[in-house]
């Protein structure tokens, strides 16, 4: 196997973090568009917080060369993160979760191509939300942007599960915070953008789909507690945002995303 120390720096080694928790319904669908990329020189971490539901028999079945399976008690799905990344050997991270898979083969060969610029700190794309129980219906289509100084208080960040970071930009901004129980992503990557102000491209194409009703869109009152995280994040960093035009932005936002999921159903049938 390929390790960071030895690895060709046209080809970064990437390590894919998958964090579960009773997640037998889903993972195996997350497994197979993981294993079914085209590009190899990476290693897949699933960080299981002891599930009761077979979900590491499933894992065990689907046993891979490049891929390892810690299974224990964890703080939750952020903590579940931090200790991937901890264990990670890549010069490339990013992040897949058991609702989510891969929009096609190619996407880590996109994310490999795009590091293949030794001046890039991070890259991301697009992600589209599908109904549960039919996984081909797009209910959402979240379209990324390029960052600019000053997005986040405007409500934009990249969809998490298609960001990939060099290792490099863990060591300069930390873990994922445990205080924020329902956006750490985001104000992690408050510090990554805001912040450092690390050099990020977006790359114009669907990288995953994610089925609705995972950890971070599960519910009203999820997503309500999630924000009011973000806003208190934006306050931290000196990014303190009006609440009213904030929440006026995340709904413009919300619902741009669902027409064009609508219309993007509509004409894909």
């Amino acid at each position: 196997m390929m390790t960071a120390q030895t690895q060709d720096i046209a080809k970064p080694y990437i390590t894919l973090i998958t964090v579960c928790w009773n997640a037998a319904e889903t993972i195996g669908d997350t497994l197979k568009s993981i294993d079914a990329q085209t590009y190899r020189d990476f290693e897949h971490l699933v960080i299981d917080g002891a599930s009761r539901d077979g979900t590491q028999a499933i894992v065990e079945a689907m046993a891979a060369a490049n891929r390892r399976l810690m299974s224990e008690p964890d703080k939750g799905i952020y903590d579940a993160m931090n200790k991937g990344i901890r264990l990670a050997r890549g010069e490339i991270i990013g992040l897949l979760n058991a609702d989510d898979v891969f929009a096609d083969n190619r996407v880590l060969e996109r994310v490999a191509n795009a590091f293949a610029d030794p001046g890039l700190d991070c890259c991301f794309g697009d992600l589209v939300y599908v109904d549960r129980a039919r996984p081909d219906h797009v209910t959402r289509y979240w379209r990324s942007s390029d960052f600019e100084p000053g997005s986040f208080r405007r409500g934009w960040f990249p969809p998490h599960p298609t960001l990939y970071l060099r290792r490099s930009v863990y060591d300069q901004v930390g873990d994922f915070d445990l205080g924020y129980r329902h956006a750490a992503d985001v104000e992690f990557m408050m510090r990554v953008f805001e912040g450092a102000r690390c050099r990020s491209l977006r790359i114009p194409e669907v990288l995953v789909r994610m089925k609705s009703g995972g950890a971070s869109n599960n519910g009203l009152r999820t997503v309500i507690r999630q924000n009011r995280e973000i806003l208190q994040a934006l306050s931290k960093h000196g990014l303190a945002a009006s609440p009213v035009s904030y929440w006026f932005s995340k709904l413009a936002n919300r619902l741009v995303q669902i027409f064009t999921g609508k219309l993007r159903a509509m004409t894909n049938r």
